[in-house]
């Protein structure tokens, strides 16, 4: 494993260092978005004439019936985001008035206070918790969340909140390291989205849109150092747009124990799920995939070891709405 130094680096704190992933990156094959059904997604039956009838068959044309597979409709969790989440149900709340804060600590705001509340907030930079039980909601923060300091990582939660640049494209994760839950954050512009490297890391009803830079291993969510309890629930993870890539799922570290990857969307990578190398009890169930997003292939995964059912391949429209299903994605 690399690592990757923060670029938003703190000046007279100790340096965040974050890792990156070690596969190999190429050129992401695009999937072609369409509103209609497509043509693997139905069931054709034509039915010639009786030759009893008292019309020749030469002369009356067969009857052909065609049957639309159904479309595999989203979960609903009981929030916003009634189907799979987008950036108009995700991120900042439209209409909410933003107040800038000062950077305190180089190109950081950092928190000291246990149970600080971060609302309605502008920072320029990065979030820096190096305290228990903060809350971050209805803010917007241009750079990285990072909990991680010196050997410390500090619990907080997101919600509501945009994490991210409006333009360009930052190597750094979006959130990390651990101890949080993440519901309804828009990560925007970063090469990763979510870090794990640690326990107890919930990320729920959010949409990841990811970029790179030459040379990154962009990953929607990636393990590094992971430890126990790891939920992705009802996120939409897109990597279409990025060249240097890894997955939008990338849980392979050997320490990564008891994991739970449901109701997700998720689209491009090299293989666009990877669960290797964990332990405990493993669930991957009813995630779609987007058909044929992906480099090298679909999946790659312990197979043997994961609770794996109902997933499926499918197409989507241009607002992430499914508009067929190809078919079963199995683990293979």
């Amino acid at each position: 494993m690399r690592r990757v130094l923060l670029s938003a680096a703190l000046a007279g704190v100790a340096a965040v260092s974050l890792a990156a992933c070690d596969k190999g990156s190429a050129a992401p094959v695009q999937p072609t978005e369409s509103s209609s059904v497509s043509s693997s997604a139905a069931t054709t039956t034509t039915t010639a004439p009786s030759s009893s009838s008292a019309t020749s068959s030469s002369s009356r044309p067969a009857t052909t019936t065609t049957t639309a597979k159904p479309v595999a409709q989203p979960p609903t969790s009981g929030g916003k985001c009634a189907a799979y989440p987008t950036p108009a149900c995700t991120g900042v709340p439209a209409g909410t008035a933003l107040t800038q804060v000062a950077l305190n600590s180089g190109g950081a705001y950092r928190v000291t206070q246990a149970g600080a509340v971060i609302e309605g907030k502008h920072i320029t930079g990065d979030l820096l918790i190096t305290a228990n039980n903060v809350i971050v909601r209805n803010s917007q923060i241009d750079g990285s969340v990072i909990n991680e300091y010196g050997p410390n990582h500090y619990s907080f939660t997101i919600s509501d909140s945009t994490v991210g640049p409006a333009s360009g494209c930052l190597t750094a994760p979006g959130v990390g390291e651990s101890e949080f839950t993440a519901t309804r954050v828009h990560v925007r512009g970063h090469g990763d989205g979510f870090r794990a490297s640690g326990n107890n890391i919930k990320i729920d009803e959010s949409y990841v849109k990811l970029c790179s830079n030459p040379g990154d291993h962009s990953d929607g969510i990636q393990t590094y150092m992971m430890g126990t309890g790891l939920v992705l629930n009802h996120t939409t993870i897109d990597q279409r747009s990025a060249t240097s890539v890894t997955a939008p799922i990338f849980i392979v570290d050997s320490g990564t124990r008891d994991v739970s990857v449901t109701n997700n969307l998720v689209m491009g990578g090299t293989y666009s799920i990877q669960l290797k190398n964990a332990s405990g009890t493993q669930v991957v169930q009813n995630n779609r995939l987007v058909d044929k997003s992906w480099i090298y292939g679909p999946v790659e995964a312990d197979c043997a070891e994961i609770n794996w059912s109902g997933n499926t391949l499918v197409n989507i429209d241009a607002n992430y709405n499914v508009t067929s299903t190809v078919g079963p994605l199995n683990c293979k």
